[in-house]
Parts: C-alpha cells; structure tokens; sequence
C-alpha cells in the first residue's frame, strides 16, 4: 500500500506538472482560489442534494441519487458554459454580467454566471429532479435508515464542553477584533 502510495503522489505530481507548465486550465488569469471554487461547484450541488435528500427523506431512491449526481453536474456545466448564450445576459433566474479578459494578448468579451448563482439554481434543479424521481419509486425504501430522537440527544458533559468552547471562541475574537 504505501508503493501505491508514492506512485499515485508521483503520477498525480506529473500530471500537475503538464497542466500548469504551459497554464492550460486557465489557472493563471483568475488565480487558484477562484478557479478551485469554480469547478468544485460542478458537483457540489448534486452531491448536496443526494446527502441531504438521503439522510432525511426516507423515500429518497438509489436512482433518484444517481440521477441528482448526473443532473447537479449536468445543470452546472449549462449554467457555467451556455447559459447565457442560450437565454440571454437577464432572465428571472440570473443576470449575468460581461467583462473583457486577455487572453494570449487577445482581449475576449466574456459573459458569465457567477459562480455561487450557478451552483444554487443546480441545486434547486437537482432536487426537482431526485425528489420527482422518488415520488415516481416505491413508497417505502427498505434501505432507508431509521432515525431516532435519541440519536440528537447530547450528555451533559459534552453540552458543557460545547458552552466552554463557544465561550473561548467569543472572548478571542472579541479580543482580537
């Protein structure tokens, strides 16, 4: 296992190595923070959707997860890459917002979702589109977990470390505000 180890860190580091020696993601121009929030946004909100639905609807299928996976992916590629294109810079559900980016010395008129706007409505979509597939399944998930209050409840002294925390959390942001 670790010689699996050091070949899958070394073949991940060649890898980064050909995307980024000539900036063929792109990365350079919005910098690294911004391009890792945009692209994780591609299947944040399908697997937001597939924890949330399936941890607290029991009706949630298998189906319906991997449908909501395909779709939350699918929702953020067409927000992201043709959106505006297709529907126009305003519509009900985004306005996007035009800017000029140099690229290769060429200056490109660029439109674009931002990118939280994007995620969201993937979201909403992805839910639709995995609730309607439940609602459509068996009314009752045999696989579904059972949960009971007893499981949220917190023992006294774990409630009191929790208190004893927020405590010095609040008095050293306070100080150091």
């Amino acid at each position: 296992l670790v010689w699996t180890g050091r070949i899958t860190v070394v073949a991940a580091m060649i890898v980064a190595l050909i995307f980024t020696w000539e900036d063929l993601l792109g990365i350079g121009g919005e910098g690294g923070f911004t391009f890792i929030q945009k692209y994780t946004g591609f299947i944040s909100p399908g697997i937001l959707a597939m924890f949330l639905l399936g941890m607290f609807w029991k009706r949630t299928t298998g189906a319906a997860a991997v449908a909501g996976v395909l779709t939350g992916f699918g929702m953020s590629v067409l927000f992201n890459n043709y959106a505006p294109r297709l529907f126009g810079k305003e519509t009900w559900l985004y306005t996007a917002y035009e800017y000029t980016k140099t690229v290769g010395g060429v200056e490109q008129k660029v439109v674009e979702i931002p990118f939280l706007i994007c995620m969201g409505w993937s979201f909403v979509f992805t839910v639709g589109v995995m609730v309607l597939l439940s609602l459509l399944g068996p009314k009752d998930n045999p696989k579904a977990i059972a949960i009971d209050s007893s499981m949220f409840k917190v023992k006294p002294a774990t409630m009191g470390l929790i208190v004893m925390t927020l405590i010095l959390l609040s008095a050293i942001y306070i100080k150091f505000w």
